[in-house]
């Protein structure tokens, strides 16, 4: 499956769950729910996945943590924020050039209509 046919299964699942919980909410709850609704759908995904930092010869396992990576290729970073910032899309893209992946998804829950809270980045 491409990156682009996920990223629509995956945003179909995050506007399921922006309906039931709406905004207001930590990022952790959206980040469970989501992680339910797209194991749900049959996709592999992984939570809190470390992402290791190098510099040169020293390596930290648990430089990072991607919020959800879903079938080794879309990054997806979680936010309850008045509004994304450019700090928000660079660690996105911090994370797609760590691991080599080409999609990230960066959503909003904290907007009213989920679609105005969605960012997609790529590598």
């Amino acid at each position: 499956m491409s990156e682009n046919e996920l990223s629509k299964m995956i945003i179909g699942c995050a506007i399921e769950v922006h309906k039931h919980l709406g905004p207001g909410l930590l990022e952790s709850a959206y980040q469970e729910c989501l992680y339910y609704e797209i194991k749900q759908a049959g996709l592999k995904v992984q939570k809190e996945k470390p992402m290791p930092i190098v510099y040169k010869e020293v390596k930290l396992d648990r430089g990072y943590r991607i919020d959800l990576l879903i079938e080794e290729k879309v990054v997806v970073e979680i936010k309850t924020v008045e509004a994304f910032s450019d700090v928000h899309t660079a660690q996105v893209l911090t994370y797609l050039r760590l691991g080599n992946y080409k999609l990230g998804l960066l959503f909003n829950f904290q907007t009213t209509v989920l679609k105005n809270g969605i960012k997609r980045v790529i590598n």
